[in-house]
């Protein structure tokens, strides 16, 4: 179970009591008038964050290597796409930061997906998974991709196992990272494995080092920055391990957000209070990982700071303010974990392994 400081609940209070809060049913609490000037940086400032893991957990199996190693194949795994050409990594490329880049990543059709592709670093930390939350954890998103109709392609779950069963190479691997499973190629194995492999992908940085003790770690601005985006109110809804990710917010809480069409979080639950509501994007390496929303329509990182002010706060920054904001989050910038993101050798193709498209052309 997270454990945070008492200083997350006097954040949160904060924002929700004087700039109406980030999401939609949050209860109100009492707040507490700050002690330090807005851009004065104070340790106590810190009490919003947590130094990161070194693996995020799961809490309904054991990681094992062997479950480890057949995720990180089957994640780079293109043979598992109706077109035999895409991957997860396709989309969240995980030499980039977890990302492509794209305003819409493109699925096996080459046309764009319906929303901006996240991050996967860092993601296994969240509340949930995808924008709208429909997902519990990595293990279930995973499955997801491989089968919607735009992304990967696949008609169905038996059509992955046939593939797999396929390839002579993979039962072995199965089998090794889910010994007590009589037929370990299963769908939810699938899932589970590229879960695994997920929740050790994690990026700590410079924060990690200013958490942990070292007030070299930030430069003069970069502390600024960070006693600004408390100050501001930004830690009513980015905090924790990953800088966010642990709660719904509606897009222009307090000043409305314009030309909205997605209707978030509210095609899942159907309350009204979760229209144009979205999960809280983490901001670890959010530098790398632009364009920015759920529709990727933002490109520019200070732009996006001055609108999250102003819709989610009612704050109107100046540039100087936004420019040491800024500072603050290009130092959340973490390190890629080369080593264990080496694409792996895949097993080779057994004499029944379909091509592409064949399962729709009826031929299997």
């Amino acid at each position: 179970m997270k454990r945070y400081s008492p200083y997350i609940l006097v954040l949160v209070a904060l924002g929700l009591l004087f700039l109406g809060g980030c999401g939609s049913s949050e209860p109100e609490a009492t707040a507490v008038p700050p002690t330090t000037a807005p851009d004065e940086f104070s340790r106590d400032a810190l009490g919003a964050f947590i130094v990161l893991p070194e693996v995020v957990e799961p809490t309904n199996y054991e990681l094992t290597q062997e479950m480890v190693d057949l995720g990180r194949m089957l994640y780079y795994e293109t043979r598992i796409s109706i077109s035999q050409e895409i991957s997860c990594n396709s989309c969240h490329l995980l030499d980039n930061y977890g990302v492509d880049g794209l305003q819409f990543s493109l699925g096996h059709d080459g046309k764009p997906v319906g929303r901006n592709s996240p991050t996967v670093y860092n993601a296994a930390l969240h509340i949930s998974q995808f924008w709208d939350g429909r997902a519990a954890d990595v293990e279930e998103q995973a499955q997801g991709p491989i089968l919607a109709s735009g992304e990967m392609g696949m008609p169905d779950p038996e059509y992955v196992l046939f593939v797999l069963n396929t390839i002579p190479g993979y039962l072995p691997l199965f089998e090794a990272a889910f010994p007590d499973d009589a037929d370990p190629i299963n769908y939810d194995n699938v899932g589970q494995a590229i879960g695994a492999f997920e929740r050790y992908l994690l990026t700590p940085g410079p924060f990690d080092d200013l958490l942990n003790g070292n007030d070299d770690a930030f430069t003069d601005q970069e502390k600024r920055g960070l006693a600004l985006f408390v100050s501001t109110g930004c830690t009513t809804c980015h905090y924790g391990e990953a800088v966010g990710g642990e709660r719904y917010a509606v897009l222009g809480q307090v000043n409305a957000y314009p030309d909205l069409t997605d209707e978030g979080r509210f095609a899942i639950t159907g309350e009204e209070a979760d229209l144009y509501a979205f999960k809280v994007p983490g901001l670890l390496n959010i530098a790398e990982t632009g364009p920015y929303l759920h529709d990727g329509s933002i490109t520019s990182l200070p732009e996006m700071v001055e609108l999250m002010a102003f819709h989610q706060l009612g704050k109107e920054l100046t540039d100087a303010d936004i420019a040491d904001i800024v500072a603050f989050l290009e130092a959340l910038t973490g390190e890629l974990p080369m080593d264990y993101i080496a694409v792996p050798e895949f097993p080779p193709n057994g004499p029944d392994t379909p091509g592409p498209y064949e399962y729709e052309a009826g031929t299997n």
